[in-house]
């Protein structure tokens, strides 16, 4: 039984290996070529039709129409209690005397509430210092001078901590410069595309990249103080765009 066990081993190596012969032999057989072929065939047809891939740029310059003037009131005395009343009190003055230049209430906001020891030599307490601060929104640009005047007829009491600008719509602008930029993508291409010696076809992807809204333009205080008059400025606006054509030779 052992020698028959052997025996029908070693035949079945012996067609092993003749089996692995012959697919060899057919693999060396077949066509080299083929495979590659087969993959520029698959690379051409993903190429047609030719494509034409541009970035197109847009940008505009716009002037914003809205100020936001931070302004508010301190008061530093010898008690807090004193301190807090008497900067409430030049507050509802600031705040009284806004509305009647004309702005409106919903455009006020405060945007500080504070009160703290004040030291000379720590821990020595030399006073407190009470302050209260308001964020104005001023819509009509013609009166952001009288803003800025109406804080300071307050009294001592009054502080100007700054102002910004911005556009009442962001979007307006952005959608022109998107128009911009479309357009300058569609030349773009259909420059390229006669230098080819082809002409443009259909748009097959838009991809909108790299865009830059309005942003607030800020001025400290000491610059709004030495302004005979508020001026907004400029803010730059753009749009980045890549747009894929077909193209037809």
């Amino acid at each position: 039984m052992i020698k028959v066990f052997h025996a029908l081993a070693a035949a079945a190596a012996a067609a092993a290996i003749a089996t692995a012969g012959m697919c060899g032999t057919a693999l060396a057989g077949a066509d080299p070529g083929a495979g590659p072929a087969v993959g520029a065939a698959r690379a051409a047809a993903d190429d047609y039709p030719p494509k034409v891939t541009v970035m197109g740029e847009g940008e505009l310059l716009v002037t914003p129409d809205i100020m936001r003037l931070n302004a508010g009131v301190e008061v530093r005395t010898d008690t807090p209690g004193q301190a807090f009343s008497q900067a409430r009190q030049a507050a509802a003055r600031l705040t009284r005397a806004l509305l009647d230049a004309g702005i409106a209430l919903k455009d006020l906001r405060t945007t500080e509430l504070s009160l703290a020891p004040v030291y000379d030599d720590y821990p020595k307490i030399a006073g407190y210092r009470a302050a209260q601060g308001v964020e104005v929104v001023v819509r009509d640009l013609d009166n952001a001078d009288k803003a800025v005047d109406t804080v300071v007829s307050v009294g001592p009491e009054a502080r100007l901590n700054g102002v910004s600008f911005e556009l009442s719509d962001n979007n307006a602008a952005l959608r022109a410069a998107r128009d911009l930029a479309f357009a300058d993508a569609k030349a773009r291409a259909q420059q390229y595309a006669r230098l080819a010696g082809g002409t443009l076809g259909d748009v097959l992807t838009i991809r909108e990249q790299d865009v830059t809204p309005p942003r607030p333009i800020m001025f400290a205080a000491a610059g709004v103080a030495d302004r005979s008059s508020i001026s907004p400025g400029q803010q730059n606006v753009s749009v980045h765009v890549q747009v894929v054509y077909s193209m037809m030779v």
